[in-house]
């Protein structure tokens, strides 16, 4: 028996590869199958199931595209509807792969159709829980996701409580727990940078699997501070149900390459969105105008998914040599399909070209503490808890997230700072803005990682102190 975590940091996402005596499983693939393909042909297995833990909001998966390529059967949990073939599990329903057994547990509650995959060893030995959504390391998924009709988050929420605490806590504490999330995803509220664990584990650590744990106790702490979901969300469940085109058929239709003039042509042919993914401290130095930046060095895909609004923007791309297909790869991972071409020679060949180009100004964190007595304006683009946990006293948080709904409070016609936690945001965030005209925007470099070596005055939320 086999069993291999496939992690994919950019979207904090893992998927699995489990073979057994000739046979294979996938469970909850990404959307370019090719991987487990090549795995599946090293260790002589045909893949036998692909195993959809639910419809994920956050990625396309490769559960349609696995299926043509292999004749394998798709398998979701009880209440799934799908537009494709598909095999619609019941629940404790067995599946055999080789010489082990997969079974099939419906876990509603991130999801109604939500279900984990209980995988018994050659012996019939429970070995290990498979948890989607449901069970994370640390945290459990958010249950407002699914919320239709007359299901509110609070219901779900009630939903996840029952299936946690009859489903899964009921397993002996020696079986593994493989998520389908860690750390950075939007999926969970604060989720462990750890990607393995195991029930008695989870039982000691994670707050929702408390003993005594009350019904109201787990529906209010899980359903505070949630924040709103990133707008694709629906849009790739959608995908995920209805089905989408191959990643084959994206790849040729967005590996174009473009001459300058075909670039300036296609751009303003098709109102694309021109998309930089060079690394920020390129960027800086000199870019197209109006380019929006978003680079392959940090969390590129959630980050397209969360600020490029209309899932079908045509975009065009410019790229680090030899990046283009890793960078249409990966903006299909999240359904933005619709790339028409990228500039041949990237930003070297618009210069070349003599085109106009545009600039970032950046300072250091030393330069801004030389300023902040001169009542300059600063504001924090990080999330949230991140501000909440410690910032610069008296500076404004406008969430990267949320960037277009704090557009009003930037100043126009007066020099303004924005920083992020290492300089990653802020330069997204810069490239928005001036997108729009702010032509006044300074970024922070290094961010609050830099900021806090300074003697700039920040603040951290007072802890009261208790006998």
């Amino acid at each position: 028996m086999k069993i291999e975590q496939i992690y994919t940091k950019c979207l904090s996402q893992g998927a699995y590869y489990i073979e057994s005596n000739g046979e294979a499983a996938i469970i909850d693939p990404l959307r370019e199958v090719q991987p487990y393909l090549e795995k599946a042909e090293k260790d002589g297995a045909k893949i036998k199931y692909i195993f959809e833990t639910h419809f994920h909001a956050d990625f396309v998966s490769g559960h349609i595209t696995l299926a043509e390529k292999t004749g394998a059967k798709i398998v979701y949990g009880p209440t799934a509807k799908t537009n494709f073939e598909a095999y619609i599990a019941k629940d404790n329903e067995s599946f055999f792969v080789g010489n082990i057994e997969i079974v099939a547990i419906h876990t509603p509650g991130h999801t109604m159709e939500s279900t984990i995959y209980l995988l018994k060893d050659e012996s019939g030995k429970d070995y290990a829980i498979f948890s989607g959504d449901t069970l994370f390391i640390g945290d459990v998924g958010r249950p407002d996701l699914a919320q239709k009709g007359d299901i509110t988050k609070e219901d779900l929420a009630g939903y996840l409580f029952d299936s946690l605490r009859n489903k899964i806590m009921v397993l002996n504490d020696y079986v593994i727990v493989y998520p389908a999330h860690g750390a950075g995803s939007a999926c969970g509220k604060n989720l462990s940078k750890e990607t393995v664990s195991t029930i008695g584990d989870q039982k000691k650590t994670n707050y929702a699997l408390r003993e005594n744990m009350t019904r109201e106790e787990f529906i209010k702490e899980v359903t505070d501070g949630l924040l709103p979901p990133p707008d694709y969300f629906p849009l790739n469940v959608k995908l995920n149900k209805e089905g989408y085109e191959s990643i084959d058929t994206i790849l040729e239709k967005g590996s174009k390459s473009l001459s300058v003039d075909q670039f300036i042509e296609k751009t303003e042919e098709y109102n694309a969105l021109i998309l930089d993914v060079r690394h920020q401290f390129d960027f800086i130095k000199g870019f197209i105008p109006k380019s929006m930046f978003i680079g392959l060095n940090g969390t590129f895909a959630p980050w397209v998914g969360a600020l490029i609004k209309d899932i079908n923007q045509p975009i065009v791309l410019v790229t680090p040599e030899g990046k283009e297909e890793e960078t249409i790869t990966r903006l299909a991972r999240v359904g933005f399909d619709n790339v028409i071409g990228y500039l041949d020679g990237g930003f070297e060949s618009w210069k070349e070209a003599g085109k106009t180009i545009d600039t970032l100004k950046s300072i250091s964190a030393e330069e801004l503490e030389k300023n902040i007595e001169n009542n300059v304006i600063v504001f924090d683009v990080r999330k949230p808890g991140e501000f909440d946990n410690e910032h610069i006293k008296d500076v404004k948080n406008t969430p990267l997230d949320y960037l277009n709904d704090y557009i009003s409070v930037f100043p126009q016609g007066k020099d303004f700072f924005i920083h992020c936690a290492g300089g990653y945001r802020s330069v997204i965030a810069a490239s928005i803005l001036k997108a729009k005209g702010f032509n006044n925007v300074i970024d922070v470099a290094g961010g609050f990682a830099a900021i806090r070596k300074t003697n700039i005055q920040t603040t951290t939320p007072v802890c009261s102190m208790s006998s």
